[in-house]
């Protein structure tokens, strides 16, 4: 009987060794991950020439965004908030929209998804 004690006994001073290596490994993985991110230099970024340039929207996205030459981050943004206050949005899908009369032109079917969204605009900006 005694020896079945101690082969219990052992397992768990196993389990314990196998525990402490397992964290062990964890915090070498953290400690990996933490250097090998790239540090910043203190500089803010600059945006991209290509997105800040005015462009001008088509008589179709007018009617949602504004006749006036916009960046494509106004677009997007002033697209959002048009989705958001007319709750187009799929209920169950957030990641659809669903088109209304103004949008429809401009996606050319009834629902999209939000990633295809902004390269169906992009066809409807054009250079001042």
């Amino acid at each position: 009987m005694a020896a079945k004690k101690k082969s219990k006994g052992r397992k768990k001073s196993s389990s314990r060794k196998s525990s402490a290596r397992k964290s062990s490994r964890k915090a070498a993985k953290k400690g990996a991950r933490k250097s090998s991110r790239r540090k910043s230099s203190g500089k803010k970024r600059t945006p991209n020439a290509a997105f800040m340039k005015p462009m001008q929207p088509s008589s179709d996205l007018a009617n949602v965004v504004g006749s006036s030459p916009m960046p494509r981050t106004e677009v997007t943004k002033k697209l959002w908030q048009y989705i958001k206050r007319k709750g187009l949005q799929d209920a169950k899908n957030r990641r659809m929209i669903n088109a209304d009369d103004n949008l429809r032109p401009i996606f050319g079917r009834g629902q999209v998804s939000m990633f295809e969204m902004t390269r169906l605009v992009n066809k409807h900006l054009r250079n001042p």
